[in-house]
């Protein structure tokens, strides 16, 4: 049965959890970095799942590849700036192995998706 909407993607399921996660840990970050790290990973998280949909709505085929790789790059951008986080000791480092835990599995089913593309990248 194919996908008629973007919703029904566990891709898409998965990287707004990432999202509510993110959102839930950089509440704790400090007020300065309120315009610099903390909207940062704010706005590469919410550019998993915004072009996972975005690439569904555009169809099957290399078009929603070309999105589903633009969301895995945003994925190891919010990963990089977790580890930031967690050297500038904003984040424990349970806590980052956790929200790691969440953007693997998103990452794979996003990998999973650019293969029924055709598109092995």
């Amino acid at each position: 049965m194919a996908v008629l909407h973007y919703r029904e993607l566990v891709a898409w399921q998965k990287a707004m959890d990432l999202v509510a996660e993110i959102y839930r840990i950089t509440r704790s970050f400090p007020r300065e970095e309120l315009y610099g790290l903390t909207n940062q990973i704010r706005r590469a998280a919410v550019s998993v799942p915004s072009n996972i949909a975005e690439g569904q709505g555009r169809g099957a085929g290399s078009a929603f590849a070309q999105f589903l790789r633009i969301a895995k790059g945003s994925l190891q951008e919010v990963e990089t700036q977790l580890l930031i986080s967690e050297r500038l000791g904003f984040v424990a480092e349970q806590e980052v192995s956790r929200i790691f835990d969440i953007s693997q599995e998103v990452g794979r089913v996003i990998l999973g998706l650019i293969r029924t593309c055709g598109e092995e990248k």
